[in-house]
């Protein structure tokens, strides 16, 4: 039983808990590459792959069991997939459902189903969404229908156990679902000052930040109800970032300050505080999407 354990661990799988980031916006324009890093050191990011050709886009979602990473969405319908102890391009899974520009949407993971949040569809015309969507990693395919919010809104961020995930943001609130179950949302609490795309957990803390360029970071216990916590404040006050790690540390990327930031901070879900400077990316990016093999719902 041992052996089997340690067989699944991100140590043996990558060296360590390994994050992943995709896409996003740089000076530049869009991005079409991902990029990692190793969450139990400090340091710079590394190149990872790219996506499909063309596929330049930002504000994604994503997913991830021990083994695989999902990218879905962001002004695309386009769903790939990469094996996250290895470096390169991204794989054709299937496709994102029901309308064209899939963006902005909260995103979380257990370890074999990916859920989705609300977002909003910019063609034909712009609106927001109230939809919750799951993808099955394990298989290949489309996303399917998964039930539907409390209200229709964008700029959400989500975190999870194996159980549960809690998702929303400032002015959504606090929402959960079972991922085991299909169907609409209930209420958790209520969160201020945090919430815009970054989120990441252990099975038991989840720590939300950014939100109109502050340095807020707020925790919540997944499972329980009830209203975020102050947790601690950024290094630099941005949103626009993403945050993964493992299920001792979160780390924080990128953003916008209002240019756009290469920086990253890191904390210890276990306890709250400021955070402290992790390292850079190699270019300063915002709305990219994030991943780990070593979350809270796994």
């Amino acid at each position: 039983q041992w052996e089997e354990i340690q067989a699944t661990s991100p140590e043996v799988q990558t060296g360590g808990t390994r994050m992943v980031m995709g896409g996003g916006l740089t000076p530049g324009g869009g991005a079409d590459d991902m990029i990692y890093t190793n969450v139990s050191s400090t340091g710079n990011t590394i190149n990872f792959g790219d996506f499909a050709a063309g596929s330049i886009t930002h504000s994604m979602q994503a997913g991830s069991s021990r083994t695989r990473g999902i990218f879905a969405g962001g002004y695309r319908n386009n769903i790939e997939f990469i094996t996250i102890s290895t470096t390169g391009n991204g794989v054709d899974f299937g496709d994102k459902i029901n309308w064209v520009a899939n963006t902005s949407q909260g995103y979380c993971s257990n370890s074999t189903r990916m859920l989705t949040f609300n977002g909003y569809n910019s063609t034909p015309t712009y609106a927001a969404r109230n939809e919750i969507q799951k993808i099955e990693m394990s298989t290949l395919g489309n996303s399917q229908d998964f039930g539907d919010t409390q209200n229709t809104e964008y700029f959400l961020s989500a975190v999870a156990s194996p159980t549960r995930a809690v998702f929303g943001n400032e002015d959504a609130g606090l929402q959960y679902v079972t991922f085991s179950t299909q169907g609409n949302s209930a209420s958790f609490g209520s969160i201020t000052g945090a919430g815009k795309y970054s989120a990441h957990s252990n099975a038991v803390r989840g720590v939300f930040s950014g939100k109109k360029s502050n340095t807020t970071c707020q925790y919540v216990t997944i499972a329980t109800l009830g209203d975020a916590q102050d947790f601690g404040d950024l290094t630099v006050a941005r949103d626009y970032n993403c945050a993964s790690g493992s299920s001792t540390r979160g780390v924080i990327a990128g953003g916008y300050t209002p240019s756009y930031s290469n920086t990253m901070d890191y904390y210890q879900i276990a306890t709250t505080g400021n955070l402290v400077d992790f390292g850079n990316l190699q270019e300063g990016r915002l709305r990219q999407a994030a991943l780990s093999n070593g979350h809270g719902g796994l």
